[in-house]
């Protein structure tokens, strides 16, 4: 208890004297509550659009009621924000040509790679038959290739620059997508999966470290933080709008299938199986458009070690 408390005064004591002299101090509570509450009531709307009840759909009047309500309060945020002394968000860093295509490449790539987990985990259970534990186990290669792909990527970085690097690894995540959108019914994790895998993974260890430095390139020291939350939150949104969208995707896929070849269990794993491909298709298109974006990240030089 007595090292607890002496760590405890010292982290106060550190943390007091990081602060920035005469900076003024203030929470946006109006912005915090508009941006969550706009996005929050996106990603509903984007999920609500499979809902069968009555007013929703993508021409019900919930959904297009939901989508007005969060695009009023997503443009009242801004206005709030550019008004504001201390706010959640400055726009004016945006001006960073380099960041601003960071944040756009994270908000795509988290579209793509946080659907591929949440479908080929659905896939592996629904159609192949594995147990959560298998499913789980079966992610492990994956894990260990994106590990060393991250490291080797540092060091990449600083001899050919950050937007070959993440434009390298864009190219292969969008391969693995279009290998997954082929994934057959009767498939086998060897076959199947395990390829698409490695090159997902080393796609994601060149893409998440070249992104993040883009993402603070030509910041000032007292943006850091917020350019470090900002790339942090694209990719989240991206991920949560990203399943939402994509899941809307295969469900119609899926439901289509089904209404033309009714059936039981095989024909539920062949109309899921079809919903995949429908959606990972997406995915591919997704980070396509997230190469484009990356023409204005970083420079041709390597970048500092």
């Amino acid at each position: 208890m007595p090292i607890g408390l002496i760590a405890l005064a010292l982290t106060l004591r550190l943390v007091r004297e990081s602060r920035v002299e005469g900076a003024e101090r203030r929470f946006d509570v109006l912005g915090a509550i508009l941006a969550t509450g706009g996005l929050s009531l996106l990603v509903y709307a984007l999920v609500q659009t499979n809902a069968s009840g009555s007013g929703w759909g993508w021409s019900g009047v919930k959904t297009l009621g939901s989508f007005a309500l969060a695009a009023v309060l997503l443009v009242v945020f801004v206005v709030v924000e550019r008004r504001e002394r201390s706010p959640l968000l400055q726009f004016s860093i945006f001006r960073n040509v380099g960041l601003t295509g960071a944040n756009v490449v994270g908000f795509l790539v988290g579209a793509a790679i946080f659907s591929m987990f949440f479908f080929i985990s659905l896939y592996m259970q629904n159609v192949l038959h594995y147990t959560p534990l298998e499913t789980g186990v079966r992610y492990l290669p994956l894990a260990l290739t994106i590990m060393a792909s991250a490291g080797a990527s540092q060091a990449i970085v600083t001899r050919v620059g950050v937007r070959k690097v993440l434009i390298g690894g864009l190219l292969l995540t969008t391969v693995s997508m279009l290998w997954f959108a082929r994934l057959p019914v009767d498939g086998s994790y060897a076959k199947d999966l395990l390829p698409g895998f490695i090159v997902f993974a080393i796609g994601m260890g060149a893409t998440f470290i070249p992104v993040t430095i883009a993402s603070l390139e030509g910041v000032s020291q007292d943006e850091a933080g917020l350019a470090s939350g900002l790339i942090n939150t694209s990719q989240q949104i991206g991920g949560a709008v990203g399943i939402a969208l994509l899941t809307t995707i295969l469900v119609n896929r899926q439901t289509s299938e089904l209404a033309s070849h009714p059936g039981g269990q095989s024909a539920f794993a062949s109309a899921f199986t079809s919903g995949c491909h429908a959606a990972f298709l997406v995915g591919a298109l997704l980070t396509l458009v997230g190469i484009a974006a990356a023409f204005l990240t970083g420079r041709s030089q390597p970048a500092a070690a």
